[in-house]
């Protein structure tokens, strides 16, 4: 059996997330299409993790097995995207060692949400404006209380099949943009729902709804009834997964989506 990784991206918002969903069209669906149709077999991609509906990706790496070598997999790369539709873009096809995962052997992942304080009809679909004033210094400084945890509950979507709820947080910090600002947030592994229920919370520090030490409470109590209210995905980006040195060499450069 040989192992192939993807690397490509996504606009998260005509689909129901990456994972296959039973009634909803879903990104993990629209790959293993074109791939059966293009490879003439059953073939199932695994993601590097699962987005939420109408969260996008500017970097995504999946991989998936085929019983027999593949001769060129940049004529491969050609053929998906013509399939794969305006939404979806396949950057590369590579060949790894068989063991190889692309959501086990990922170390970390991070994650971009665009706040934007001015109206902008051109990147509402792609932004977060909420309808307050909120103090991006004091929500730094909540942030850094991130640091201080590996359970965050509080932040998780009820319900999951995941066996922990520990997170390591190696980066989370309000960086600002040209009408705005963006929280870049990086991981070893992150919760469903756990971006957009941190920043949801964040916010209620920034507009003095809560104190700093109430945040912390937020966490501690590991009760996400407590947090804030999540907010929309369509603001959140996956822009890099990153794997252990001489796993594969990514042939995509990561930027940002916006500045």
């Amino acid at each position: 059996m040989y192992r192939y990784f993807i690397e490509l991206a996504y606009n998260g918002s005509m689909f129901h997330g990456w994972q296959i969903q039973p009634n909803a069209i879903s990104v993990q669906e629209v790959m293993n299409d074109a791939l059966n149709k293009v490879l003439r077999r059953d073939v199932n991609v695994v993601g590097c993790g699962r987005t939420d509906t109408g969260v996008h990706a500017s970097y995504f790496v999946a991989h998936f097995d085929c019983d027999t070598p593949l001769a060129d997999t940049e004529h491969l790369v050609y053929k998906l995207n013509r399939i794969v539709g305006n939404d979806v873009v396949v950057y590369s096809v590579q060949k790894v060692d068989e063991e190889t995962h692309s959501r086990f052997h990922a170390t970390a992942r991070t994650y971009h949400y665009y706040l934007r304080t001015e109206k902008n009809p051109f990147v509402k679909d792609f932004s977060f404006r909420p309808f307050y004033k909120v103090d991006i210094d004091k929500m730094n400084e909540a942030a850094k209380v991130l640091f201080e945890y590996v359970d965050f509950t509080s932040f998780s979507k009820l319900h999951t099949e995941t066996k922990t709820n520990n997170c390591k947080i190696l980066y989370a910090k309000w960086e600002p943009s040209e009408d705005g600002a963006v929280f870049v947030i990086k991981a070893d592994r992150f919760l469903r729902n756990m971006v957009r229920a941190i920043v949801g919370t964040l916010l209620e520090v920034g507009r003095d709804k809560i104190t700093i030490e109430q945040f912390r409470k937020v966490i501690e109590d590991k009760d996400r009834g407590k947090a804030g209210t999540s907010v929309p995905g369509q603001a959140l980006f996956l822009v890099d997964v990153e794997y252990p040195e001489g796993m594969f060499k990514s042939k995509v450069k990561r930027f940002p989506p916006f500045k």
